[in-house]
């Protein structure tokens, strides 16, 4: 089957019983939000874009019976830390994934009402929740990866280099199990918290006007990778005139350097949070080269190939 039909096949418009699957929604803290705001008033979801998190929370979707590889994919939308594209960023990914036989989780993360540590205590929290229901769930508990899209991309890096910090606890007995993610996936992240590659935005939403050197360092993904960071692929394009490609550039050179497995999909054209819109060239081709490296890793069992 040749590429171009193969990826509208992949892409194309779900069908209407695969667009409204039931997801389920899975309270992140039960036993209470850390540092809890009661102040922001009800959460806004406007078209399809959430604000003003209160209540983290993980929308389960799963793929259809029988076809379950168990493998899990976290996937934590973009937004610049001040709101959470969770149809374009979230669910159309689920839907996707779901299809390549991946139990998909949509994380709803807090935001720029609370900074951090909160979406690091999320992301993490959302690794141990998934891995200690693990049997629960049809998954293998060393097949957990997070997906991050933008400022998403930088939840995800930050809980793929910081897994065993401190700032990502709570108190709770869950942070006695790993939350090591066991694959990262990475679309026009943000990563650096410093330099001319900054995204400012997602910057001050996060860490407000004036964060301390060590913060900026710490929350720096590029400068926290060791060789047990997992494996990771990385998407971006040189037109990316939001979050630059020298974001991505900066955390494949450190994986590099530390010896960790590490592919990286650089695309010349093609706008910022490309999705999974068709009409961008080769870029929009990225889901292929998605499904070939899950593939190639064994954390599916099949993908059709050009």
């Amino acid at each position: 089957m040749k590429f171009g039909l193969l990826l509208l096949l992949m892409l194309g418009v779900s069908s209407r019983a695969d667009e409204h699957r039931p997801t389920e929604a899975i309270p992140l803290w039960p036993e209470g939000v850390p540092n809890l705001r009661t102040d922001l008033g009800a959460e806004q979801l406007v078209e399809g874009r959430l604000t003003q998190v209160t209540v983290p929370t993980l929308s389960l979707s799963r793929p259809e019976a029988g076809q379950a590889n168990g493998t899990a994919l976290i996937i934590c939308p973009g937004g610049g830390y001040g709101s959470l594209s969770l149809e374009f960023e979230g669910h159309t990914y689920a839907r996707w994934f779901n299809r390549l036989g991946i139990t998909t989780f949509v994380l709803k993360y807090r935001l720029k009402e609370y900074g951090h540590p909160a979406a690091l205590q999320d992301a993490l929290r959302a690794v141990r929740l998934v891995r200690s229901r693990a049997a629960e769930f049809g998954l293998d508990p060393l097949r957990i990866g997070l997906l991050g899209s933008s400022a998403g991309g930088h939840v995800a890096a930050t809980a793929g280099t910081l897994y065993d910090h401190p700032a990502g606890r709570t108190g709770d007995p869950l942070d006695a199990l790993s939350a090591r993610p066991d694959f990262l996936i990475l679309l026009y992240p943000v990563i650096t918290m410093s330099g001319r590659a900054t995204h400012l935005g997602s910057r001050t939403a996060l860490l407000g006007d004036s964060p301390a050197p060590d913060l900026l360092r710490l929350l720096s993904p590029e400068l926290q990778v060791t060789p047990s960071t997992p494996p990771t692929l990385l998407v971006h394009t040189q037109s990316d005139t939001e979050v630059s490609i020298e974001n991505s550039l900066l955390l494949y050179q450190a994986l590099t350097r530390s010896g960790v497995s590490a592919e990286f999909h650089a695309f010349e054209s093609g706008p910022h949070g490309i999705g999974m819109e068709l009409g961008h060239g080769p870029a929009s081709g990225w889901p292929h080269r998605v499904g070939e490296w899950l593939h190639h890793h064994r954390l599916i069992s099949e993908f059709p190939s050009k």
